[in-house]
């Protein structure tokens, strides 16, 4: 699907950008992959692992989706849109709300417009449990975003453009995560635990990544996918990093859930589920002329799924070597 078409990844320095960008040049042959973001440090190292004189396709854009004019600009020709972006650091969204808003928010509004006016045929946006149920200003702002591109479905009008979202938990080892965190805190023989009940999902970020490009090229537009993933308690994730050291309970944060919800009990009724991921459809009533997904079968309406009710759980010898392949 990939091949020869021009693909522009969002946030295309962040650690899922460069994954992506991994994995397209491995298996596929675009004719353009552009890499979309406004950090130019980040963009002249990623150059230095995939340069422009050895991967022809590749081009690096320096850009904000706060600026609508640069989007324009870079959503000429485009085929396909992975949108990344995101200011995802809960503490900071929380002491800085308005930039939260303005990236989150009003950069996907952005982005939907110039999407529809450039012709771009598929958007497919990146959420996160923090989305379901939020209760910090991050999971607020990726709600808003979510709402809107699966709104952007019934924006379009009479043009071709579409848009999906995918949803998934924690990815191993990301920047800012739990894992990162008790490797550091190992060394001082005590991790510490906001709460001994606290479950949460896990994905790697190359199975996050395959899982993308697999709904971009399913999607009708207007889906919200989910995959099934595994999940599991923080002590257990505590064994598997460091068994030897003592655990500290240090209470609740701000803005934390003791389970990671992905999918709410509103959403059961219009949820679908599959062999190993779930589709949320969106209330559109040319819905079902538009999509007709085979082989999946009705969630119960009193579905939810969180990593507390999850069956499938890693043991620590998975997560350990999860982590060991990071």
């Amino acid at each position: 699907m990939l091949n020869d078409k021009n693909i522009l990844i969002t946030g295309g320095t962040g650690s899922f950008g460069k994954k992506a960008t991994e994995i397209i040049l491995k298996k596929y042959e675009p004719r353009r992959l552009i890499i979309f973001s406004r950090d130019e440090l980040k963009q002249f190292e990623m150059s230095q692992i995939y340069p422009m004189s050895e991967n022809e396709c590749i081009r690096y854009f320096i850009g904000d989706v706060r600026d609508k004019e640069r989007l324009y600009r870079a959503f000429q020709g485009v085929d396909f849109v992975i949108h990344a972006a995101a200011l995802k650091q809960v503490p900071a969204a929380e002491y800085n709300p308005f930039e939260a808003v303005k990236t989150n928010i009003i950069g996907a509004q952005n982005l939907i417009n110039v999407a529809i006016d450039q012709g771009v045929k598929k958007v497919i946006a990146l959420s996160t449990d923090k989305a379901a149920n939020p209760i910090n200003l991050y999971g607020a702002t990726k709600l808003c975003a979510d709402k809107l591109f699966i709104a952007g479905n019934a924006y379009v009008g009479r043009e071709h453009t579409v848009f999906s979202v995918v949803r998934y938990g924690n990815v191993v080892g990301s920047r800012g995560s739990v894992i990162p965190f008790f490797l550091k805190e190992k060394e001082n023989g005590v991790l510490p635990i906001t709460d001994p009940r606290m479950t949460r999902f896990w994905i790697t970020l190359e199975q996050g990544v395959e899982f993308v490009l697999r709904c971009l090229e399913y999607m009708c537009g207007g889906e919200l996918f989910v995959p099934k993933i595994p999940s599991m308690n923080i002590m257990d994730l505590a064994k598997a990093i460091a068994p030897e050291c003592e655990t500290k309970i240090v209470g609740i944060r701000p803005g934390e859930k003791i389970h990671e919800l992905m999918i709410t009990l509103d959403d059961a009724r219009n949820t679908m589920e599959f062999d190993d991921f779930y589709v949320i459809e969106p209330n559109f009533k040319f819905w079902t002329r538009r999509c007709s997904w085979d082989g999946g079968r009705r969630v119960p309406d009193d579905f939810q799924y969180h990593s507390g009710n999850n069956p499938w759980r890693l043991t620590v010898d998975e997560m350990r070597e999860m982590i060991r392949n990071i």
